[in-house]
């Protein structure tokens, strides 16, 4: 098994990769670097927000120059440290490669809540969203042209976590057991990344009526005894957006009904990719996510899973004559 030496950390703005990192550097007695601060300061020093100083750096390559040599410098010392930074995974070899997701809008919760200063601050929620998805967006564009890799592929990542409902304490656990190898070593080392979602965002594609047993109570009680941790990973695809279950419903189910906020999971196929007799990942998506797999599906958890764009094309959508009201 490889000996990590470092942890760094990637992921969407309001994810709390500053809060896990600091504790994760803390509990491992390790140095912590944040690039994050490091772009505050250099926007706060030019009378900049993150954003704008985000939108220069597209036309002044010394900004990003000057943060890349470092980030080069302390990858090439060997130094064991953790490092929060949306590039780091880019620079280091041996680190395990932390990404990290949430639902949009509690992104745009969390920042809104945190002070403010002179390079970051929102006056509403919407603006908060709205900014921020302008700043990933940015950057994405930015670290595709100028290196030639995309932030947004999970397959960059050794392990992605999803923050939406998990506590920090329940994401700090899960990432030091990652680390130490604990949990998912096999997935890690053979097939990255490890998926941890959250199970109330994941789409089934299979109508639970057709799902054997998937009411087994002995299952539930030993999914729920067992702890996610336990829980055999799901098989899981993602359209770059969306993710959904290839096999694993009957899991996914329990895990819901056990109240979970975490689930693992493998990815088989990411966007293009083959799921099964050659179709990729977002024609998979679009063919199985129908409105009623999706409407039966929450009614039985009692989650609530928002209808995918090309869901409300759907006949299905289309036949029942108002959009949320199909069968």
């Amino acid at each position: 098994m490889t000996v990590r030496q470092s942890i760094v950390f990637n992921g969407d703005l309001g994810s709390g990769k500053s809060t896990v990192s600091v504790e994760i550097a803390k509990r491992l007695g390790l140095r912590r670097i944040s690039v994050g601060d490091l772009y505050r300061q250099m926007a706060q020093e030019r009378d900049m927000t993150a954003l704008q100083l985000n939108l220069h750096a597209e036309l002044d390559q010394a900004v990003d120059g000057y943060v890349d040599q470092l980030q080069r410098d302390i990858a090439a010392s060997g130094e064991r440290l953790v490092m929060d930074s949306r590039l780091a995974w880019h620079f280091f070899t041996d680190a395990l490669k932390v990404h990290m997701i949430t639902e949009a809008g509690e992104a745009a919760r969390r920042v809104l809540a945190r002070p403010s200063g002179p390079a970051e601050s929102y006056t509403s929620l919407e603006e908060a969203k709205a900014k921020l998805r302008e700043r990933s967006d940015s950057e994405r564009n930015r670290f595709v042209v100028r290196y030639g890799v995309d932030k947004a592929r999970l397959r960059n990542y050794d392990l992605v976590c999803d923050t939406t409902r998990a506590a920090a304490d329940e994401v700090i656990e899960h990432v030091v057991a990652v680390f130490t190898g604990a949990l998912g070593a096999d997935v890690v080392q053979d097939s990255p990344p490890l998926l941890l979602l959250d199970p109330a965002r994941v789409y089934p594609t299979e109508d639970i009526a057709t799902l054997r047993d998937v009411w087994d109570s002995d299952l539930v009680d030993g999914v729920d005894a067992a702890g996610d941790e336990a829980l055999e990973p799901l098989q899981i695809g993602y359209t770059g957006e969306y993710f959904f279950v290839v096999e694993g419903h009957r899991r996914l189910s329990a895990a819901l009904r056990g109240g979970f906020r975490l689930v693992p999971g493998r990815l088989v196929a990411e966007m293009e990719e083959p799921v099964v007799g050659g179709m990729s990942a977002v024609d998979y998506f679009a063919a199985q996510v129908r409105p009623s797999v999706v409407y039966d599906w929450q009614a039985a958890h009692g989650i609530e899973l928002p209808l995918p764009e090309q869901a409300l094309l759907h006949p299905e959508t289309v036949l029942a004559g108002e959009p949320g009201q199909g069968a």
